[in-house]
């Protein structure tokens, strides 16, 4: 049995709503950014031109793909508008049923090509099995590493999480807990407490980028909104993993994860630095004692997401990779430019 895949009539938003939950439930392990959730935060605003690829096999949908129309390019769970893009996305993929038949991922990226106008398919965050599958020719290639912590491996090895990190690492941290003394780790239960501890989190956060002369994850009103909103959402859906770690009543940071498919997704973070205690490591005794309570409570991956930061590299067990690429027809005139691109490039490594 093999899927169809059909460029569906847009059904609306409540509708698409009932559909992509149903598929949800049936998927196998989506990440949070796959999940309505994500999805249909602030959908509205971000999709203003939604084109929706649907497989049906054995008379069932088995993959669902939302794109949004901008010019003559489709972009797959993005808008296209880099101030409606902000919240990152990663982990990006249609979502597709665990019982479809194979290649209906790539059925649902390759039918993109159909939608008629188009010349030109964006994928960000993604795995590279989305990137291989879209096909066309590449115009634009990023990859970033993705680090993280196999909770599953440690915990069939009956392991000590923190045993398996460098001596510089387990040094570090073990100090940075002793200075601490006491440090707790709490989960927000409530959509009240949620979003105090949010509104917390967004003051370290921006505190910090403000000391760089950068802005940080949620410089503009519709990024507060949207994270307002998502918070909500996935408190709601038991997706959400907003946490904060205390010493001595005073706040050492805040992390603001999500849980899904048995993996813990690291999104972001407040931290209070103390530049004149150097000894003190926030976001190490954050993520420690975080990596802790997921091995505890039967989590499978504790998944650092896209960036090689140093601290990220540190308390991880493994990378992946995930992919920022953009894709024209293979034959356009853009397609045979970048083919010549690739192959003088190819030329002067030799």
């Amino acid at each position: 049995m093999t899927a169809k895949v059909e460029i569906a009539t847009f059904p609306g938003w409540a509708a698409l709503e009932q559909e992509w939950t149903a598929l949800e439930a049936e998927a196998a392990s989506p990440s949070v950014f796959q999940s309505w959730s994500w999805i249909g935060c602030l959908a509205e605003e971000r999709f203003p031109d939604p084109i929706l690829l649907r497989a049906v096999a054995g008379g069932c949908v088995v993959g669902l793909a939302l794109f949004n129309r901008r010019g003559r390019g489709l972009h797959l769970a993005e808008s296209g508008d880099a101030a409606l893009d902000a919240p990152f996305v990663e982990h990006n993929a249609p979502l597709v049923a665990r019982h479809a038949p194979p290649g209906t991922e790539a059925a649902l990226l390759r039918a993109a090509w159909r939608v008629p106008g188009i010349g030109r398919v964006v994928a960000s965050g993604s795995p590279p099995s989305v990137a291989a599958a879209i096909g066309g020719r590449m115009t634009r290639q990023q990859e970033r590493i993705a680090p993280y912590v196999d909770l599953a491996a440690i915990r069939n090895a009956e392991g000590n999480y923190l045993a398996g990190r460098s001596a510089n690492t387990r040094q570090q941290v073990r100090r940075s807990l002793r200075h601490y003394g006491d440090a707790t780790l709490a989960r927000a239960g409530t959509e009240t407490q949620a979003q105090a501890w949010l509104d917390a989190l967004i003051a370290l956060h921006e505190a910090t980028w403000r000391r760089r002369g950068r802005a940080g994850a949620f410089a503009s009103p519709f990024l507060r909104r949207f994270h307002q909103a998502l918070v909500a959402r996935t408190l709601a859906r038991g997706q959400l993993d907003l946490l904060c770690v205390t010493a001595a009543g005073r706040a050492v940071g805040y992390l603001y994860n999500f849980r899904a498919g048995g993996r813990v997704f690291a999104y972001q973070s407040g931290l209070e630095h103390r530049p004149d205690e150097p000894q003190l490591k926030p976001g190490l005794t954050c993520h420690t004692l975080a990596i802790q309570a997921a091995l505890a409570s039967g989590m499978d991956v504790y998944d650092f997401l896209g960036g090689a930061d140093r601290y990220k590299l540190s308390l991880a067990t493994g990378t992946a990779c995930l992919c920022w690429t953009e894709h024209v027809p293979a034959a356009s005139l853009p397609g045979l430019v970048a083919m010549g691109r690739n192959w003088a490039r190819s030329l002067l490594r030799r």
